[in-house]
């Protein structure tokens, strides 16, 4: 396998801030195509580039691969390529979580070890210009816990200095490759809540929080939903934003917008995922 195409491949997802996940063959054992150093990049669910020795492996390491992304684990799996008949048998009689068991005429195992590559994550805050006591806790607490911050207001009033400060009036979202990892605070409070939103909607960010009013935020979705947003993105928009501690002034709002990000954190979902158990647990309830 060609290691200088596999390094430019890799250089080319690191630059651009994405997340990533690599599987390496690191043992062989009876029949397979595969080799030690045999090697895949997974994102978003693809192999992007090389093969673990067939359509058999490379099938399958695509779970194990998202496990290891949302929990930033390294982990080693044994793929078994049982013959037609046992495998099935295998897959019914063994649970273990680093097994994987595969119908198909090799009969040997590949041992493969995979690991995640993510960038620290990332707090972007969307201010409205002009002075935000909000705004400013934020990117104060958002350094402190270890987020690479960044603010996009076109007219900052800032204390404490973002990571990335971003002027631009009419910037495009897009342009920051928001996926997961991603935390966006939304406080512009008005018409540039709407175009915000409608550019995070297929972003896949950890979290998407919106500083409104109920109202406001009913109006906004209501706007969306007629220019075709889907209902699962708007379910799992964060508003009102933060937890319920009670926070009054700008700075207790802050960390309370902060420990709802850090459950999210922790919790490892992105706004899709959440939103889908949003809809299990309506559905639930129903």
């Amino acid at each position: 396998m060609e290691t200088i195409g596999y390094a430019e491949e890799m250089h080319r997802l690191i630059s651009q801030n994405m997340t990533f996940v690599t599987a390496t063959v690191v043992k062989t054992d009876g029949s397979s195509l595969a080799k030690p150093g045999f090697k895949v990049i997974v994102q978003n669910g693809e192999i992007i580039y090389g093969t673990l020795g067939g359509a058999c492996p490379d099938s399958v390491i695509l779970d194990a691969a998202e496990q290891v992304l949302s929990t930033g684990i390294p982990r080693t799996i044994r793929i078994h390529l049982e013959e037609s008949g046992k495998g099935l048998e295998a897959i019914i009689s063994r649970k273990l979580p680093d097994e994987i068991y595969v119908e198909t005429f090799c009969g040997g195992t590949i041992d493969v070890f995979l690991e995640a590559y993510r960038p620290r994550d990332r707090l972007i805050i969307i201010g409205q210009g002009g002075k935000d006591d909000i705004e400013d806790s934020l990117a104060g607490l958002g350094k402190l816990c270890d987020f690479q911050v960044t603010v996009i207001d076109h007219a900052p009033s800032l204390t404490e200095q973002p990571d990335t400060l971003i002027t631009d009036l009419d910037f495009n979202l897009g342009d920051l490759n928001i996926s997961r990892g991603d935390y966006v605070v939304i406080l512009t409070k008005g018409d540039r809540d709407i175009p915000a939103l409608r550019s995070l909607a297929d972003s896949g960010a950890s979290y998407i929080g919106l500083m409104a009013s109920r109202k406001r935020a009913s109006r906004d979705f209501d706007e969306l939903r007629k220019a075709g947003v889907d209902e699962n993105f708007l379910a799992a928009v964060h508003t009102p934003i933060g937890l319920d501690i009670g926070a009054i002034s700008p700075p207790e709002i802050a960390v309370s917008i902060m420990a709802e990000i850090i459950k999210i954190r922790r919790n490892g979902a992105s706004v899709v995922q959440h939103a889908g158990k949003m809809s299990e647990k309506r559905a639930k309830s129903i």
